[in-house]
Protein backbone atom coordinates (compact mmCIF):
# COMPACT_ATOMS: atom_id res chain seq x y z
CA UNK A 1 0.00 0.00 0.00
CA UNK A 2 0.76 3.60 -0.52
CA UNK A 3 1.87 5.76 2.50
CA UNK A 4 0.10 8.79 0.84
CA UNK A 5 -2.80 9.00 2.87
CA UNK A 6 -4.72 11.42 0.21
CA UNK A 7 -4.70 7.89 -2.78
CA UNK A 8 -7.85 6.68 -3.34
CA UNK A 9 -8.30 3.27 -2.11
CA UNK A 10 -9.02 0.48 -4.59
CA UNK A 11 -12.03 -2.37 -3.91
CA UNK A 12 -8.70 -4.47 -3.80
CA UNK A 13 -6.88 -3.03 -0.97
CA UNK A 14 -9.89 -3.21 0.88
CA UNK A 15 -10.72 -6.74 0.28
CA UNK A 16 -6.54 -7.35 1.19
CA UNK A 17 -7.29 -5.03 4.38
CA UNK A 18 -10.29 -7.10 5.31
CA UNK A 19 -8.09 -10.18 4.55
CA UNK A 20 -5.64 -9.05 7.14
CA UNK A 21 -8.06 -7.92 9.78
CA UNK A 22 -9.63 -11.29 9.63
CA UNK A 23 -6.28 -13.33 9.99
CA UNK A 24 -5.08 -10.78 13.04
CA UNK A 25 -8.41 -11.31 14.83
CA UNK A 26 -8.26 -14.90 13.96
CA UNK A 27 -4.93 -15.44 15.41
CA UNK A 28 -5.70 -13.02 18.61
CA UNK A 29 -8.79 -15.37 19.22
CA UNK A 30 -7.19 -18.36 18.72
CA UNK A 31 -4.26 -16.77 21.38
CA UNK A 32 -7.42 -15.65 23.34
CA UNK A 33 -9.05 -19.47 23.62
CA UNK A 34 -5.53 -20.97 24.47
CA UNK A 35 -5.18 -18.79 27.36
CA UNK A 36 -8.45 -19.52 28.67
CA UNK A 37 -8.16 -22.87 27.94
CA UNK A 38 -4.84 -23.25 30.25
CA UNK A 39 -6.81 -21.22 32.80
CA UNK A 40 -9.10 -23.72 33.12
CA UNK A 41 -6.59 -26.48 33.75
CA UNK A 42 -5.09 -24.25 35.84
CA UNK A 43 -8.51 -24.14 37.92
CA UNK A 44 -8.77 -28.21 37.66
CA UNK A 45 -5.26 -28.90 38.62
CA UNK A 46 -6.27 -26.87 42.04
CA UNK A 47 -9.18 -28.42 42.40
CA UNK A 48 -7.93 -31.75 42.24
CA UNK A 49 -5.15 -30.95 44.26
CA UNK A 50 -7.38 -29.44 47.21
CA UNK A 51 -9.02 -32.67 46.94
CA UNK A 52 -6.37 -34.71 47.56
CA UNK A 53 -5.31 -33.12 50.21
CA UNK A 54 -8.51 -33.43 52.05
CA UNK A 55 -8.61 -36.95 51.12
CA UNK A 56 -4.88 -37.51 52.60
CA UNK A 57 -6.11 -35.89 55.81
CA UNK A 58 -9.40 -37.78 55.89
CA UNK A 59 -7.76 -41.06 55.19
CA UNK A 60 -5.54 -40.93 57.91
CA UNK A 61 -8.42 -39.82 60.58
CA UNK A 62 -10.22 -42.97 59.62
CA UNK A 63 -7.24 -45.20 59.88
CA UNK A 64 -6.28 -43.15 63.60
CA UNK A 65 -10.27 -43.89 64.08
CA UNK A 66 -10.05 -47.86 62.97
CA UNK A 67 -6.73 -48.69 65.08
CA UNK A 68 -8.86 -46.53 68.24
CA UNK A 69 -11.54 -48.98 67.59
CA UNK A 70 -9.54 -51.89 67.45
CA UNK A 71 -7.87 -51.17 70.27
CA UNK A 72 -10.85 -50.39 72.48
CA UNK A 73 -12.30 -53.72 71.13
CA UNK A 74 -9.06 -55.94 72.66
CA UNK A 75 -9.71 -53.92 75.65
CA UNK A 76 -13.06 -54.86 75.62
CA UNK A 77 -12.23 -58.62 75.25
CA UNK A 78 -9.82 -59.01 77.75
CA UNK A 79 -12.26 -57.44 80.07
CA UNK A 80 -15.16 -60.02 79.28
CA UNK A 81 -12.31 -62.72 79.54
CA UNK A 82 -11.86 -62.01 82.71
CA UNK A 83 -15.69 -60.93 83.85
CA UNK A 84 -16.26 -65.14 82.22
CA UNK A 85 -13.41 -65.94 84.87
CA UNK A 86 -15.11 -64.58 88.01
CA UNK A 87 -18.33 -66.14 86.67
CA UNK A 88 -17.12 -69.03 86.54
CA UNK A 89 -15.45 -69.25 90.00
CA UNK A 90 -18.04 -67.64 92.00
CA UNK A 91 -21.19 -69.86 89.77
CA UNK A 92 -19.47 -73.32 90.35
CA UNK A 93 -19.73 -75.31 93.21
CA UNK A 94 -16.89 -75.99 95.31
CA UNK A 95 -15.22 -78.90 94.82
CA UNK A 96 -16.58 -81.66 97.24
CA UNK A 97 -14.74 -82.40 100.32
CA UNK A 98 -12.35 -85.39 100.20
CA UNK A 99 -14.03 -87.91 102.51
Amino acid sequence: MDNDRNTPATKGDLLDLKADLKEELRAEMKAMEDRLVEAFRDGQTELLKAFYNYAQNNDERVTAGEAEGASVKKRLAIVESRVTDIERRLNWPPPAPAR
